[in-house]
């Protein structure tokens, strides 16, 4: 039992995961069923007398998830490295952080900074997940990446069916002031730490990531970055811009 118990909760030293296997797919296609049923259930959710227990059980799978990533680096001390790679200064860790306290509390402003956020960050983790690289699906890694990341587009959508808030303008400009912020103290440790890499801003990941693409030269590489995010900023608001615009056209 032992032996197995450090075998789950650890990682390979071979490659483990591939991306684009179905591996890769099963979790998010998992993720979409659940977002399907929560629309097709949108009405019947938003009526039920205990509903809000519904949302607290999402919001304890989402915190759990991702303070799962940190207990498990605890107790496996040869998996931490030190501040290098386990500070909390990843979109995505924050994401499902205040996914859950926004299901908990229905609150906007913590729905406007995440649904930006997962819809220009956090979706290039579910495109090239590369931190599975040495987890694969007999990994407690592996259950843990994706019940992080994939919930958090969850709790987004329950939030957009079931209790109708949406982003507006101002949503991506609070969101994209905040990611800014924390592109700002990611730039600040990665100068401070040797070998640091948040937010991927200081290099190319070692493993295959989407983000190869993406020149070497620091300074090219952050304005590519930024271009890319501010395009998919406007992507995420887009569907949100042509509704009001529907809606103000049949207004008049």
């Amino acid at each position: 039992m032992k032996e197995f118990l450090a075998y789950f909760f650890g990682q390979g030293t071979e490659p483990e995961f591939a991306i684009f296997t179905f591996a890769h797919f099963a979790p998010i296609l998992c993720g979409g069923l659940l977002i399907l049923l929560i629309y097709r259930m949108r009405s019947k959710l938003a009526r039920m007398e205990k509903e809000p227990v519904f949302r607290y059980i999402l919001a304890f799978a989402l915190i759990f998830a991702e303070f799962g990533y940190y207990w498990r680096l605890t107790n496996l001390p040869h998996l931490a490295v030190g501040p290098v790679e386990n500070l909390p200064l990843a979109v995505c860790g924050w994401c499902a952080i205040f996914g859950s306290y926004m299901l908990v509390g229905k609150n906007q402003t913590l729905f406007d900074l995440i649904y930006f956020w997962l819809f220009s960050g956090s979706l290039f983790a579910l495109i090239t997940p590369t931190p599975l690289t040495y987890t694969g699906p007999t990994r407690f890694r592996y259950y843990q990446f994706w019940t992080a990341h994939v919930l958090g587009y969850v709790a987004v959508f329950y939030m957009i069916f079931v209790h109708k808030i949406r982003p507006t303008i101002k949503s991506a400009v609070k969101s994209y002031i905040g990611l800014l912020i924390m592109v700002v103290i990611a730039y600040f440790v990665n100068d401070m730490l040797p070998g640091a890499n948040y937010l991927y801003i200081a290099r190319p990941e070692s493993a295959p990531s989407i983000l190869d693409i993406l020149p070497e030269n620091y300074a090219l590489r952050l304005l590519v970055m930024a271009a890319a995010i501010t395009a998919m900023y406007a992507l995420a608001y887009l569907p949100w811009f042509m509704k009001d615009k529907k809606a103000a056209k049949k207004a008049n």
